[in-house]
């Protein structure tokens, strides 16, 4: 029996990257760099090497299991677990641990989000299967530190505190602090100390180390879906969800878990890795011009423009003159246009549009 699995989480509905990504069909279900595969295609994928496709749980809202099964149809629908509510990922993380402590109690799991960009996929590979070798031999909790490359302030740091030598991997380290996102000058201090580490939100343990963690930490989420074993892969599952997502708090698997145990690890590597969060991000993960204009469309002629983002259906012509640093998105029957530096401000616009005209443009 292979024993590792992978869980990824998909439930988001990603309205930074609005007008292109709407509560219908979000950034994981979007081919947003034009690849030829959406985020999650490329995320099962990148796993497949490792994971055998019956070994993978998708974890996403009620809305989104075709979505899912649509673009993933080596998958079933028992691995398809849809959350009837969202309540952040620790209770994301110990449905899906739990659902498979029903089939396989020595299992190793891989936990990941379904909407990153990996460009080094054979390191990253190699340092998936170091971390799977070392949680399988120990009880630990791993998580995936990526070395900054710049003073980013739309990351959480992790501080190492000490190498752990295993079996030739030199770059595991204890966790000493996790950290929430800073600003500029912190930034800077985390870059210059050499001990700070972006927080991928990658995680790697065996079944039996995360059940205790819970059990320890988080033991009312615990209790809830340690209750379904008997309601797993039956009939009875969705009801069983409902009552227990309504009971159940809205917590995240760092809050909750990570930074509570004493047996947590990180594993610090660069794999080229992005969580395309933002436009900006998008912006810098993109080819672009020699006006630094990042354009996804067939039909898009810039004139005097430099620094802007332009994102629409290829059947669209679109003609821009004198802009400079903007976001520029048509999608269906929506288009955006934004300055790039003040792409936070989105959010605000996708909450006074549905105040103003409802969901149709959500």
């Amino acid at each position: 029996m292979n024993n590792t699995y992978c869980v990824i989480m998909a439930g988001g509905i990603g309205s930074r990257f609005w007008p292109m990504s709407k509560t219908s069909r979000p950034k994981q279900f979007l081919d947003i760099l034009g690849t030829g595969e959406t985020f999650i295609q490329q995320t099962y994928r990148r796993f497949k090497s490792i994971c055998p496709a019956a070994n993978f749980l998708i974890v996403t809202n009620l809305d989104y299991r075709e979505l899912v099964l649509e673009q993933l149809p080596e998958l079933t629908t028992d691995q398809v677990l849809c959350e009837p509510m969202r309540r952040n990922t620790a209770p994301c993380v110990a449905y899906a641990c739990h659902k498979i402590n029903c089939k396989n109690p020595d299992a190793n799991i891989i936990v990941a989000p379904s909407d990153h960009l990996i460009t080094k996929e054979d390191v990253f590979t190699k340092e998936l299967e170091n971390s799977l070798r070392f949680v399988s031999q120990n009880d630990a909790l791993v998580t995936m530190g990526i070395t900054p490359s710049r003073p980013e302030t739309g990351y959480g740091y992790i501080q190492i505190n000490g190498n752990i030598k295993f079996e030739g991997v030199s770059n595991l380290h204890k966790v000493k602090t996790f950290t929430e996102k800073p600003d500029l000058k912190m930034a800077n201090v985390f870059m210059d100390s050499g001990e700070f580490f972006w927080n991928s939100g990658i995680f790697i343990w065996s079944l039996k180390s995360i059940l205790k963690a819970f059990d320890k930490y988080l033991p009312e989420v615990n209790d809830l879906f340690a209750k379904g074993c008997k309601y797993y892969y039956s009939d009875e599952e969705e009801a069983f969800l409902n009552k227990t997502y309504s009971e159940c708090p809205n917590i995240s698997i760092d809050y909750g878990v990570m930074e509570k145990a004493q047996n947590v690890y990180v594993l610090c590597t660069d794999f080229g890795w992005s969580d395309l969060g933002t436009w900006g991000s998008l912006w810098d993960n993109s080819d672009k011009d020699e006006n630094q204009n990042a354009t996804k469309g067939a039909n898009i002629s810039l004139y005097e423009t430099k620094d802007c983002i332009v994102n629409v259906d290829d059947e669209k012509l679109v003609v821009i003159q004198g802009l400079e640093g903007y976001i520029v998105c048509e999608s269906d029957n929506t288009l955006l246009i934004c300055k790039k530096e003040e792409e936070q401000q989105i959010r605000q616009f996708v909450n006074d549009v549905k105040i103003s005209k409802g969901d149709k443009y959500i």
